[in-house]
């Protein structure tokens, strides 16, 4: 049968196109709900996504972004141009079209911090283009948010899972080149891949909207991901608190060692 003529199944559409988020739930959901759900990738680097038509879909799972890219007077426009006018472009014709409900994949980047406590009541404060970029593309669309087109925003911490991008593929790439690692103990909120995807189909599933901050039940260490890796590798990893304390050195001038080793929470219930 024919998946448009099924009502029972729902669809999906991710629009973007090679995203680890993406080909993650898309992978997630064609291995275990091959039977229930529709899952279709448009590729959002060209303009043949425009003649697309959105009402097919139940959601619209939106992961195109720009990203892990070092940030210069030369690229910051492709930070606005793609997280956020993108962002908007892309929920509006979802919302003209007819589909049920947008997806979008925001950042906890928005708050412009590096270490320290989140709460409820942070305020976003960002301060680099890509975490601009994401909070004006919240503030643009949640106002789309109606009863026949729900809005829901997912403000994601660090992502982590085997072949991710960005700070995990940091480590990973250390750990399997490098023997020693700093000895620190530090706690950041985080979310594992296999978690996101589950979330996502919970959110597709219940036709949730608004904004969520979802993050794993325990905080992540970075020493903790590092034997992990090391362990998958089948290496052995020596811990040292000499390199522990060059990193503390370095890490109010280097962001990179401030993402890995600082300490970043969310705090939910206060």
């Amino acid at each position: 049968m024919h998946w448009k003529k099924d009502k029972l199944m729902k669809r999906i559409l991710i629009t973007g196109s090679d995203s680890y988020i993406g080909t993650s739930f898309e992978k997630y959901i064609k291995d275990s709900f091959a039977d229930q759900y529709m899952v279709d990738v448009v590729d959002m680097v060209d303009d043949s996504w425009r003649g697309k038509n959105f009402g097919e879909y139940d959601s619209i799972l939106h992961v195109a972004a720009y990203t892990h890219q070092k940030e210069t007077k030369r690229n910051s426009h492709l930070f606005f141009e793609v997280n956020r006018d993108l962002t908007i472009e892309t929920a509006l014709k979802a919302k003209n079209e007819g589909a049920r409900q947008f997806i979008f994949l925001s950042s906890f980047s928005v708050y412009g911090m590096d270490t320290g406590v989140i709460r409820r009541s942070t305020k976003p404060n960002p301060v680099s283009d890509y975490g601009k970029s994401k909070l004006q593309a919240e503030d643009s669309i949640i106002w789309l948010s109606s009863s026949s087109f729900k809005i829901c925003i997912l403000r994601l911490p660090n992502v982590y899972g085997i072949r991710c991008k960005g700070d995990y593929r940091i480590l990973d790439d250390y750990v399997r080149k490098h023997f020693f690692f700093p000895k620190i103990s530090n706690q950041r909120t985080a979310l594992h891949i296999d978690e996101l995807v589950k979330l996502i189909k919970t959110v597709v599933d219940k036709g949730l909207s608004g904004l969520f901050l979802p993050q794993n039940d325990e905080r992540v260490k970075t020493i903790d991901l590092a034997k992990k890796v090391a362990e998958r590798e089948h290496k052995k990893l020596y811990f040292s608190y000499l390199l522990a304390l060059v990193v503390v050195l370095l890490m109010p001038f280097v962001k990179t060692l401030r993402r890995l080793f600082g300490n970043l929470t969310y705090i939910s219930n206060d």
